[in-house]
């Protein structure tokens, strides 16, 4: 129970733990892609109207990536005319109709099982659809944890927000295999003239048919559960003071921190919710560079080519069953790696974790290209995937977000954020979209490329970047002015 000096954890963690959803959504919409991409391309291929080839596939496959990167520039204005809890809302309806609808493309339109052009990009705007729910997510849920949460332990709860984008991901690659179960991913042939791709016809038509409809259907029962769970969750104080309604906002403060406390974080909210704003380049172009260099670097590492196309790269990398066992291992992996960043950021600092997950990274890919160059098999290869993947979990992949959100100056933090993290969309879409084509070019230079960006990223975090470790936000203004 909260007192006048405590407040209440439970009603603190309950809170966090609703908004967290969202991440975990984040994380499953974007991956479950990994395991209904082959079965989806099948489902195309054998389309009457229209050749479906590589870069189509690319395009499908991040085609969530395109609403990514419109939720994400459209959330400063749904968080500040909605507000947090209710952007949370509208995320969760838009994850819920895109499941349903990507489960379902033909919805009252089109003939069910027959594809075409037209419900290709039926299925495209429903993932659209979904992708804006995430980007939305990708901005808000953090924004709502961190004001919700209090300064002792904000850092801990919005890095919480990455565990659950990762825990998504592994949700995911678990409930796709399962849901594959004993059935396998069509065989796919290449006519060696033209390139072309067809279905074998020995292939196991069910998860052409079936199976990955269920994969994106499968979204709506967590979407289901975080619209409904976002009606017990309140609005957050700083946005009830915003809109001028301080005594629900000393109310939820009260509970959550106690009422002495709550006095003081009030004071604090009321001289600061209209805090002046200044220029975007008001503390110069570099630190805008900066921001937008983590966001790309994030990116360009390509990680995101492994964690969508997982199960296609295990099962090329010679692992047995179709590569969903694998894909699961890494999921599993990944969690563990990303525990090692939430505890380690705030002791050894965000530069040396970025610098030692570059370099990792880079060993990890040099090592895939070096077993596909010399066709080695099995567990070698797979062990690679699964190093990069880990290098990542404690590096770029929670502590990219740290710093987008401490680096930037008080007073043009809103702004700086939205571009960084529409550059992170942008980026993302990008590597995801080009890897299906690049892959089959070779895989060799697909890895060594992401290699040598591993490299450049190490070099650009060593050079630039400033170490913010047990800095306060307020300090960011004056590290910029010097």
């Amino acid at each position: 129970m909260n007192n006048t000096n405590n407040g209440s954890k439970l009603y603190l963690y309950s809170i966090t733990t609703v908004a967290i959803l969202g991440g975990l959504l984040f994380g499953y919409d974007t991956a479950v892609i990994s395991g209904a991409e082959k079965g989806l391309e099948a489902f195309f291929l054998m389309a009457p109207d229209f050749q479906y080839d590589k870069v189509m596939h690319g395009i499908t496959s991040s085609s969530a990536l395109i609403g990514c990167v419109l939720g994400g520039a459209m959330s400063g204005v749904f968080a500040s005319r909605l507000g947090r809890r209710n952007s949370l809302r509208l995320a969760a309806i838009l994850f819920f109709l895109s499941a349903l609808g990507s489960y379902y493309p033909e919805f009252l339109f089109f003939e069910y099982g027959k594809p075409n052009m037209d419900l290709l990009i039926a299925f495209n705007l429903y993932r659209v659809l979904g992708g804006i729910g995430v980007g939305l997510a990708s901005a808000v849920c953090p924004m709502y944890i961190a004001e919700i949460a209090p300064s002792n332990i904000r850092g801990t709860l919005v890095s919480c927000n990455q565990f659950a984008i990762i825990f998504g991901m592994l949700v995911v690659y678990f409930v796709n295999y399962l849901i594959l179960g004993g059935h396998e991913n069509p065989i796919l042939d290449k006519d060696p003239a033209t390139g072309m791709l067809t279905v074998n016809s020995a292939s196991d038509m069910w998860s052409v048919t079936e199976g990955w409809r269920y994969m994106f259907g499968s979204e709506a029962f967590p979407a289901g559960l975080f619209g409904l769970l976002l009606f017990f969750v309140p609005k957050t104080p700083r946005y009830l003071v915003m809109v001028q309604q301080e005594d629900k906002a000393f109310s939820i403060l009260e509970k959550v921190n106690g009422t002495i406390q709550a006095k003081q974080i009030l004071a604090d909210i009321k001289a600061t919710a209209h805090e002046k704003t200044e220029k975007l380049f008001t503390y110069g172009v570099t630190v805008i560079v900066i921001g937008i260099l983590l966001s790309v670097f994030q990116q360009a590492i390509g990680i995101n080519a492994v964690l969508y196309y997982a199960p296609r790269i295990f099962e090329s990398a010679g692992a047995e069953g179709g590569g969903m066992m694998q894909t699961v291992l890494m999921g599993v992996v990944n969690i563990i790696f990303t525990l090692v960043a939430i505890f380690t950021v705030d002791r050894f600092g965000r530069k040396p974790l970025l610098i030692i997950g570059s370099i990792g990274m880079a060993l990890g890919a040099f090592a895939v290209a070096l077993c596909d160059g010399m066709d080695v098999k099995g567990v070698l290869p797979v062990f690679s995937i699964i190093v990069y993947a880990a290098f990542f979990m404690m590096s770029w992949g929670p502590i990219c977000w740290v710093l987008i959100s401490e680096i930037f100056p008080n007073t043009i933090r809103g702004k700086a954020v939205a571009i960084a993290v529409a550059f992170q969309w942008v980026f993302n879409y990008i590597i995801s979209s080009t890897f299906p084509a690049l892959y089959d070019f070779s895989p060799v230079f697909a890895y060594s490329l992401y290699g040598s960006i591993c490299i450049l990223a190490a070099l650009f975090v060593w050079r630039w970047v400033p170490e913010t470790k047990g800095k306060t936000l307020e300090d960011m203004s004056q590290l910029w002015q010097k």
